[in-house]
């Protein structure tokens, strides 16, 4: 049977989360789990996709959220329209949610009863990343990763049950380092979309300009500023075993896998020599199999 254009739309951004740095939904998980952290996925992917211009062809998101297909290019249009189709998500009255994406996430945020804020948090994200190029402090940074990152935490631990203030805090910072971990990782493909998310005060303390950062490889300068920025993602994951050894089951080993992805990835970079510009350093499956091992250690010591 040929796939409705619909179930492509869908299907074309939810095959993405084979490409992240953690595993989105694994095996392990209780199916219930997993479908709705894909509905979650979802909906996040398709927000950055938006966002970063990486839509499908064909305009086929624009015709869902209402709009002309041409505006598909029209980032800001896109997010205000999809925002207002989040909305009926949450609305108990009036239209379905027109996006299919939209409508799969419905059911799960009813089931688990989620709250608009942090899917609010991931939409404005990306309208700060059509405003705003550069972060000139590292306070700056944090802020826009409490918007593009940290609600993704978040509304794992409230698919799972598990939100605590210690756990919403100690979640926060293992994503705001994973999203970190990621801007080293895309440092080449970020500026070719003429962003940058290495703080200006850390770039002028390690003297590195823009210029350097679009060399073909980086020097000993781009080299020490990307393993300042990695140690810095690093002391954020030391946050993750606690987390990890706070919960039980099954869900200990997806945090524990999200932490380990972001350690591995950071083990990627260090073996590179923290040269990012050649291309995003990836991790290996051995990498990241080592590196939840050791989460999972260091989280029965945290009990």
């Amino acid at each position: 049977m040929t796939p409705t254009p619909t179930a492509r739309t869908g299907d074309a951004t939810l095959g993405k989360a084979a490409d992240e740095n953690f595993p989105v939904a694994p095996f392990f998980l209780p199916r219930a789990w997993r479908g709705d952290l894909m509905a979650v996925y979802g909906f996040a992917r398709l927000v950055d996709d938006i966002g970063d211009g990486d839509l499908a062809p064909g305009g086929a998101d624009a015709r869902h959220l209402g709009l002309e297909p041409e505006q598909s290019e029209d980032r800001l249009a896109m997010l205000d329209a999809l925002e207002a189709d989040l909305r009926r998500v949450f609305a108990t009255t009036g239209e379905e949610p027109s996006h299919p994406l939209l409508r799969k996430l419905r059911p799960t945020v009813r089931r688990r009863a989620l709250t608009p804020d942090p899917f609010l948090g991931l939409v404005e994200a990306n309208r700060q990343d059509q405003k705003v190029r550069r972060y000139g402090t590292y306070a700056e940074l944090a802020a826009y990763c409490e918007l593009s990152a940290n609600p993704v935490g978040r509304l794992v631990l409230a698919l799972t049950g598990t939100t605590s203030p210690e756990r919403v805090r100690r979640s926060d910072a293992v994503c705001t380092a994973l999203q970190i971990v990621e801007h080293l990782q895309d440092v080449a493909e970020d500026l070719e979309r003429d962003r940058i998310y290495l703080p200006a005060e850390d770039m002028e303390r390690f003297r590195v300009t823009e210029t350097d950062l679009a060399a073909p490889s980086a020097g000993a300068s781009v080299r020490a500023l990307i393993a300042y920025e990695a140690q810095r993602a690093s002391d954020l994951l030391d946050e993750g075993p606690p987390l990890v050894g706070s919960v039980d089951g099954r869900l200990k080993l997806l945090l524990a896998g999200f932490v380990g992805g972001g350690r591995s990835a950071l083990t990627a970079i260090s073996a590179a020599g923290f040269d990012v510009l050649p291309g995003p350093p990836k991790a290996t499956k051995p990498s990241l199999l080592r590196e939840v091992g050791t989460v999972l250690r260091r989280a029965r010591g945290e009990r």
